[in-house]
């Protein structure tokens, strides 16, 4: 599987069946094959995660099979008629046109988080699925945000049945400050795969240099975008 960062908490994976283009608002693309089928899938309608230009943008490459996968809080006139959306929910299951499983989660901000099996490709792209603790807040609060993220991260370990991911998207956001990491290390300690990218960083990939200073035994595990190692 080969996986191209693109920008903010876009990414785009290419399996031998398909592409998925990630949480697309803005950003370059690669060449792509236009005879192979490409799934756009938005976690939520933030302006952050989704742009409805990025239909057009694909069709102007030359994309010839493009199919939309939707979080429901995303309104379904900003997709071409011509191209089939399906429009997803939290915590449910579903088939994508090639034969695909699709698994929700319930997002702790807005929308949902995505889990895709695809043959023996296990993909995961948490969306504003985070930890998002933040200094100031009511502990109650954080708490209640603490024991929401955990639930969601459980259901994703028991979909999984132990087996590791082959590819993860994960927060790693710096406005949080001192709780940056909480979201993030939870997931490796409880999810496996070796191949886990930090996102939504704000363009301070900083970020990321900081969390392994931090937290070395998960360097093997976390994949670098745009850090001054990369």
């Amino acid at each position: 599987m080969n996986v191209t960062y693109i920008h903010h908490s876009c990414f785009l994976t290419e399996t031998a069946s398909c592409y998925y283009l990630f949480d697309y608002f803005q950003g370059t693309l690669p060449a792509l094959d236009p005879d192979k089928p490409i799934a756009v899938l938005s976690s939520h309608k933030h302006r952050d995660h989704y742009q409805a230009a990025v239909f057009s943008l694909l069709k102007e490459m030359g994309m010839r099979s493009i199919f939309a996968v939707l979080s429901r809080d995303i309104s379904p006139k900003t997709v071409p008629e011509e191209i089939p959306c399906l429009r997803v929910s939290p915590c449910k299951s579903y088939e994508l046109p090639q034969g695909q499983t699709l698994t929700t989660f319930r997002s702790t901000d807005l929308g949902v988080a995505f889990l895709i099996q695809d043959g023996q490709e296990r993909i995961y792209h948490a969306g504003d699925l985070n930890d998002w603790v933040w200094e100031g807040e009511p502990d109650a609060d954080n708490r209640q945000m603490t024991q929401r993220y955990r639930q969601q991260i459980t259901l994703l370990a028991q979909q999984l049945h132990g087996r590791p991911l082959t590819a993860a998207f994960v927060v790693l956001d710096p406005r949080q400050e001192k709780d940056y990491d909480r979201g993030l290390l939870y997931f490796l300690e409880h999810i496996s795969g070796n191949c886990v990218y930090p996102m939504h960083y704000w363009e301070k990939p900083e970020i990321i240099d900081q969390f392994l200073r931090e937290h070395p035994q998960y360097q093997s595990r976390i994949m670098l975008t745009e850090t001054k190692h990369s």
